[in-house]
């Protein structure tokens, strides 16, 4: 835990889940940035005694200071991360503020009636700014002061064409610590056209018992426009199982391989697992398109936002099915897949299954036979491994 100093105050931040070995902090120079400059902006502080969302926050930093200011204005968080919403509960709660104090929402559900001040962290996804700005547009009106923040690396031409396009005349501020400030004046008879999110594509031929079926994407989702080749190598290496049983795709993404799982065995229960709301939408769009017209798919399907599988209950997973992320926006670890890999342990019976498709390079066939006692390579190629492991 470190400590964020501002005009506004000292503030002790975190990311979720808290571990003291993380060298990565809850903030930065584009968080101090825009909160800078909503109290040194030319002309007077912001005026944020309106309705004021914070869209794309991080781990709570923006929202945790701007809810510590008095007057008290609630903030609206949106986000698409469940790890990102816990860690703004846990920071408003470390610096003593109310948990009420940040209204939370997800990019899924709907905005505001009316904005008067949007400030928005820009994600590492343009597909996912592009329809979280068509989301909001109908709600924000011209006095709206849109403000935008993230690092130079993250803020290129194509960011401010898209604030541009959706909302209005757009400019960008000078760097300061790497860091840069987008500025937006909403036009609300700017003809922006239809949000294109949702977006869809078929499955190509190889891959089971997937192959040709339709996947639904939400913005923002992993491999959004074509399968990627680790999940390719995974849904072709799946094994072929019968019997009532609980399989768990775990960082679900857009849900293909739980899917499949459910279509080879229609008497499995399928929870599908992940951290981002879109993900989960993603999954349960491909789940519903593809079981309505499929026999033997009227397999229980569950779709649960969760930091991986922490509040599972234990032994009561048969089959977890996994590809792990290996970085945290531009922070590179393998802190995920471990607590992925220590979280299913827990979660199997025994005798239970963990597959796992990653790079060759991430070696994490040391870490599942450090953990599990055994690990077992089913597939590979030139770039990535599908490695088995079962809980003795």
């Amino acid at each position: 835990m470190d400590r964020m100093t501002t005009a506004r105050g000292d503030f002790d931040l975190a990311r979720f889940p808290e571990d003291p070995r993380d060298p990565l902090r809850a903030w930065d120079a584009a968080d101090e940035y825009l909160l800078r400059h909503l109290d040194e902006r030319e002309g007077g502080p912001v005026d944020l005694s309106g309705s004021l969302v914070v869209l794309g926050d991080r781990w709570g930093a923006l929202s945790t200071a701007l809810a510590a200011q008095r007057p008290v204005h609630r903030p609206v968080q949106i986000s698409d991360s469940f790890l990102g919403q816990q860690a703004t509960r846990a920071n408003l709660e470390r610096n003593g503020l109310d948990a009420d104090a940040v209204r939370l929402r997800t990019t899924r559900d709907a905005p505001p009636d009316r904005i008067d001040v949007l400030l928005v962290r820009v994600p590492k996804s343009l597909a996912l700014l592009e329809d979280q700005l068509h989301r909001l547009a109908p709600h924000v009106h011209e006095g709206t002061m849109v403000v935008g923040a993230g690092m130079v690396t993250e803020i290129h031409t194509s960011t401010l064409k898209l604030f541009e396009r959706v909302l209005g005349p757009t400019r960008t501020s000078l760097a300061v610590r790497k860091a840069r400030l987008i500025f937006c004046s909403p036009d609300p008879g700017l003809p922006r056209g239809a949000d294109p999110w949702p977006r869809s594509y078929a499955l190509p031929a190889g891959v089971g018992v997937v192959s040709g079926l339709t996947v639904v994407d939400h913005a923002g989702v992993f491999s959004a426009e074509r399968l990627d080749a680790g999940t390719r190598l995974l849904l072709g290496s799946l094994p072929t199982r019968t019997g009532p049983e609980h399989v768990v795709d775990l960082g679900c993404g857009n849900g293909v391989v739980g899917l499949a799982a459910a279509l080879s065995n229609g008497e499995a229960e399928v929870t599908f697992i992940d951290e981002s709301y879109q993900a989960l939408a993603s999954a349960e769009a491909t789940f519903r398109a593809n079981t309505a017209t499929n026999t033997g798919a009227d397999a229980a399907a569950r779709f649960v936002a969760a930091d991986g599988l922490a509040g599972f209950p234990p032994g009561t997973a048969d089959l977890v099915l996994n590809n792990p992320p290996f970085h945290t926006h531009r922070g590179r670890t393998d802190a995920t897949a471990w607590r992925m890999f220590n979280g299913s342990r827990a979660a199997l019976r025994r005798g239970g299954e963990l597959w796992v498709v990653g790079n060759r390079h991430l070696g994490y066939h040391v870490k599942l036979r450090r953990l599990f006692g055994n690990c077992e390579v089913v597939a590979s190629d030139p770039k990535f491994v599908v490695l088995r492991a079962v809980k003795r």
